[in-house]
């Protein structure tokens, strides 16, 4: 009996784990490793943070799914890989910390044969100054980052509506808190579907929104932006982005590095080395990723980290980490089976493997400060992604260690995105987006680097259907519900 142990019961690691126990039946086991007892649809915490979404609407209890589908679940946060085993320990392991209520701080070890590393990202508040001040949850600004931020995010909006109501006008700031920020995509969503809730409540003409972002320009999203076919017209990214924030009277701050956070007011530095203060009442800055911290031992006990992760913390893969300036990168930089080069049988899937580079160009303030956007590795990359290590270790397991290795490099991956603009049923809109290729590729595609005819978006109703039903059919998938399989990444 094989022992495939996966790290992680997000999007990416669920994925991994539910195709692989369907595909490997009762005849190996199937762990997964999480400290959270829920599963968490991220897409619609945004709508959760304007009440328009109860935290139980996004999220369900692990448990009873992973014992339907035969997996055993730990409740645990992983600390350490010993992809050697110890002195005292043979096979390859990882050590535990359980975050189980009953059995809080216990240490333990989980042997294992495959481990997929999916444990997504640490939010990581601590990289600017004043960032989630005092609590996870901050003091200074909120976040729609999980569910219980999401309900802290929608009580603050609350009270600022509210002092709207009485006359008080307010100050909204939604945006990056970080020069090195991803998710720019979750920030959009809120910003205007803050925006949407407001004119509902009457208090529009109550409220300043701005903008804040470490984008070189409007519709970046950290994809370097991207052309859309759109009504028979290749559209920028930027005209489209453009375009929204000033119909909905959203001003905005772009190439900025958000570096401190103090009550009421943040400080930046802008691509031009200019540095500004925005003074705000509410606030929903995203914080910067990195990896989760996980260590990695030798069999002597030696620390070998580096070896195993890059700097930033994500697991080191397949990819082209010494592609140097950004006129040498190439699409073909970009992994296609995230097999780490060092252990055969370990694999990162969704945020958790270190990518070779941005997409978007790298650029810096003339204080050498670096602005931009990191690469985004969520939603449907991550589901495709980790279904597709999944099948290779099953493969391996099955077949023999030799057998081929399936490939899902997002250089050849395309992504459906719907970013809502603003929840109702007559009244929502959404802009509803494909993107083929996600890296692009300027070899195959000269001048856009992505395909246009696969590259498309339209805003309006039709889309906040679209991302409603989204939301109802992968909650249904991730609960493994009849046909589940049937319902693409």
């Amino acid at each position: 009996m094989a022992k495939l142990v996966i790290l992680g019961g997000g999007v990416s690691g669920h994925t991994a784990a539910t195709f692989a126990a369907k595909w490997l039946g009762s005849g190996h086991e199937v762990i997964v490793v999480t400290p959270n007892s829920k599963w968490n649809w991220i897409p619609s915490n945004i709508w959760v943070g304007v009440g328009q979404m109860s935290k139980e609407e996004v999220t369900f209890d692990l448990a009873p799914v992973y014992k339907k589908a035969g997996i055993t679940f730990i409740q645990a946060k992983a600390t350490e890989i010993h992809p050697e085993g110890s002195d005292t320990i043979e096979k390859a392991f990882v050590r535990v910390e359980s975050t189980d209520p009953d059995s809080a701080g216990e240490v333990s070890n989980v042997e294992y044969d495959y481990l997929v590393n999916a444990t997504g990202p640490k939010l990581n508040f601590g990289a600017t100054e004043g960032l989630g001040v005092g609590t996870e949850l901050g003091e200074h600004t909120v976040s729609v980052c999980t569910a219980d931020h999401a309900v802290h995010a929608n009580e603050k909006l609350n009270e600022a509506i509210e002092k709207m109501k009485a006359g008080t006008r307010q100050r909204i700031l939604v945006g990056t808190g970080h020069g090195m920020c991803t998710c720019q995509g979750a920030a959009f969503e809120y910003i205007f579907n803050i925006e949407h809730e407001l004119n509902k409540a009457g208090v529009r003409d109550m409220a300043d929104i701005k903008w804040i972002s470490n984008e070189s320009f409007l519709g970046d999203f950290g994809v370097g932006g991207l052309h859309m076919k759109s009504m028979g017209f290749a559209v920028s990214s930027k005209i489209f982005a453009e375009s929204l924030f000033t119909e909905r009277g959203v001003p905005w701050i772009i190439g900025a590095h958000v570096n401190k956070v103090e009550s009421g007011k943040i400080h930046y530095e802008l691509l031009d080395g200019e540095m500004g203060e925005e003074e705000f009442d509410f606030a929903m800055l995203i914080p910067p990723f990195a990896g989760v911290g996980l260590k990695a031992f030798a069999k002597d006990g030696s620390d070998i980290t580096d070896t195993v992760f890059a700097p930033n913390g994500f697991m080191k893969v397949d990819a082209n980490y010494g592609a140097g300036a950004y006129e040498n990168w190439k699409a073909s930089d970009w992994p296609s089976t995230y097999q780490n080069p060092t252990y055969g049988n370990m694999f990162a899937c969704g945020i958790a493997f270190a990518p070779p580079h941005p997409i978007s160009k790298p650029m810096a303030s003339p204080n050498g400060t670096p602005i931009g956007p990191t690469p985004p590795r969520t939603g449907m990359p991550s589901g495709i992604i980790g279904k597709a290590v999944a099948h290779s270790i099953c493969d391996r397991i099955t077949k023999g260690e030799d057998a081929p290795l399936h490939e899902a490099s997002m250089a050849h991956m395309g992504a459906a995105c719907v970013a809502s603009a603003g929840k109702g049923i007559f009244t929502g809109t959404a802009a509803a987006m494909t993107i083929y290729p996600v890296v692009p590729d300027f070899d195959k595609y000269p001048g856009t680097g992505r395909d246009v005819d696969y590259t498309f978006g339209e805003i309006g109703l039709a889309g906040h259907w679209i991302k409603h039903i989204l939301h109802h059919l992968f909650i249904w998938k991730a609960k493994l519900k009849p046909g589940w399989t049937l319902i693409p990444e």
